[in-house]
């Protein structure tokens, strides 16, 4: 998961009054655990479980979540947090809380005992409230189901702990040490499948550590501000890239809020965009957000460029690269204009984009993947001229959703589905530039799209879009015998795209679209649904 140093986050952050850092072990959920914080109005930041205590030099949080994570505590190499760490924590006066794979490590690095399991357990679990007087539960003998997810135990614990929760085989499933602030679960709150994991989230936040919920968004807005000024001298000029996204627009709006006409937008068609979602953008821009645009038409640099490259991460490489040299020649032709040079380039990066590039903590590249370059964090050239504004790289998507709010964009704009940055790049596999492919697949994704519209389901979906494939299949139309192009057609449901589940349709739906397409979009004889929840898939293709 991605690290943010404590130079990277927002001064408010720093002070850490009502700060919750939650360090990353590997674990898939640990981003819940950060959105979960989140949801109860507390500012909560993810940070590289193994990352040198001097990159949180200066916070002072109010609690730390060790999260979860795939490895056994006794395994070589297996993540652990930096040394002096507990020092740290005890010195800020903060409440530890470890998770599963976390509250091992505390166990073992106080002097207890982990080993291997004999009753591993995975799944469904309903845990019991052993102790009287628990801080994280209340009463004795309450019980509840839980999502358990580990394979060794504790079996002894240092001193001074308590016992407060076990599994119904008996493991150790919840431990407090109040004098020293220490918390353990041995299982995951952060998930639906613990129903009451939130409540037990809302005990440790708000009993156990005294945080109070006031963390907003007006206060984003307001710090990102003054962020901005700070950065941006008083004759400076800023670039920013807007894609037709609600990212990119919400971070437009509020830089535009802090610089007024020093900033200068740019709108890039790549040649990658929807059915006619140039002639759309451009007049949302001018009509409703009364931005300063410049259209740049560079399909054809781009499309040069990607001819014959077939491999995904090669082409979000070359897409985030052509992007930055026109903004490159976008910057000296505003020098001329202004006899000053742009400095910087707002983009809208959000977490989940820093969370799926970064390589995470522990074993090398370590104890968890990069998923994929997003091109407006993996794509950037090292030797980018421009630097960077990323005044949402710490916000989720529905977060970004409630700062456009705000900000006055209009509600319309702000339920658009996300776009990807590389565009259809990464929805034709192989080749882009193959035959028709692009324009076959505009032409589906409109139908597809807008018959969802129609139906009244958009903004009950994350997320819609077609993908064309490189396979032809053979097919009967008019008939005769064709031999043409096969699309798939994923539509998702999400709170904010690290985990998704597929949407399911009506099977009229789904009949008149897939009649639909093959009577109107010439070259395509075969429909496919993906019903493929993340994980195992990304929402994307590639």
């Amino acid at each position: 998961m991605g690290s943010a140093s404590a130079a990277s986050l927002p001064t408010s952050a720093g002070a850490g009054e009502n700060l919750v850092l939650i360090l990353d072990f590997g674990s898939q959920y640990t981003h819940l655990i950060t959105r979960r914080v989140r949801q109860l109005g507390v500012l909560s930041l993810c940070v590289s479980g193994t990352a040198p205590l001097s990159s949180l030099a200066g916070l002072r949080p109010r609690a730390v979540v060790l999260s979860g994570g795939p490895h056994s505590v006794h395994a070589p190499g297996a993540p652990t947090f930096p040394e002096g760490f507990l020092e740290f924590a005890a010195d800020a006066g903060a409440h530890v809380l470890g998770v599963c794979y976390g509250m091992q490590l505390l166990v073992q690095s106080l002097g207890g005992a982990v080993e291997s399991g004999e009753r591993q357990e995975y799944g469904d679990m309903e845990v019991e409230v052993t102790a009287p007087s628990s801080a994280l539960y209340g009463e004795v003998g309450k019980r509840q189901t839980v999502w358990m997810s580990h394979g060794d135990e504790v079996v002894r614990l240092p001193e001074g702990f308590e016992v407060v929760a076990r599994s119904v085989q008996g493991a150790i499933a919840a431990i407090e040490h109040r004098d020293k602030r220490y918390y353990g679960l041995q299982y995951h709150p952060e998930v639906t499948h613990s129903p009451q994991g939130m409540e037990t989230l809302r005990r440790f936040l708000f009993d156990v550590c005294g945080i109070k919920a006031d963390w907003k968004m007006q206060d984003v807005l307001d710090e990102e501000i003054k962020t901005i000024r700070s950065m941006v001298g008083p004759d400076e000029h800023v670039i920013c890239a807007l894609s037709g996204g609600v990212d990119s627009t919400v971070a437009a709006t509020l830089v535009h809020n802090a610089i007024g006409d020093r900033l200068h937008c740019v709108f890039v068609d790549n040649g990658l965009l929807r059915y006619k979602e140039q002639e759309r953008v451009m007049s949302t821009f001018d009509s409703d957000l009364h931005l300063p645009v410049t259209c740049i038409d560079a399909s054809e640099q781009f499309l040069s460029k990607l001819k014959g490259v077939k491999d995904p991460e090669m082409k979000r490489k070359i897409i985030g690269r052509e992007f930055i040299a026109v903004f490159d020649d976008f910057a000296h032709m505003l020098e001329k204009k202004l006899g000053k040079r742009p400095e910087y380039l707002v983009q809208g990066t959000l977490y989940p984009d820093v969370i799926e590039s970064c390589p995470p903590p522990g074993s090398g590249r370590t104890h968890s993947h990069t998923i994929k370059s997003h091109h407006n964090v993996g794509g950037l050239p090292k030797d980018m001229k421009l630097k960077l504004i990323e005044p949402l790289k710490l916000l989720f998507k529905d977060e970004v959703r409630k700062l456009g709010s705000i900000l006055n964009v209009p509600e319309s704009f702000l339920k658009r589905h996300p776009f990807p940055g590389p565009g259809l790049a990464v929805r034709v596999l192989g080749d882009v530039t193959e035959g028709n492919a692009l324009e076959v697949l505009r032409q589906v994704d409109e139908i597809f799209v807008q018959a969802i519209k129609d139906a009244g389901l958009y903004d009950k979906i994350w997320q819609a879009f077609a993908v064309f494939l490189p396979v032809q299949t053979v097919g009967v139309q008019g008939d005769q015998r064709t031999h043409s192009n096969a699309v798939t057609l994923r539509a998702i449901t999400s709170e904010d795209g690290m985990t998704a589940d597929w949407y399911y349709f009506e099977r009229q739906f789904l009949v008149d679209v897939v009649k639909k397409i093959c009577n109107n979009v010439r070259g395509v004889n075969r429909v496919c649904q993906d019903i493929t929840s993340k994980p195992p898939a990304t929402v994307e293709w590639e």
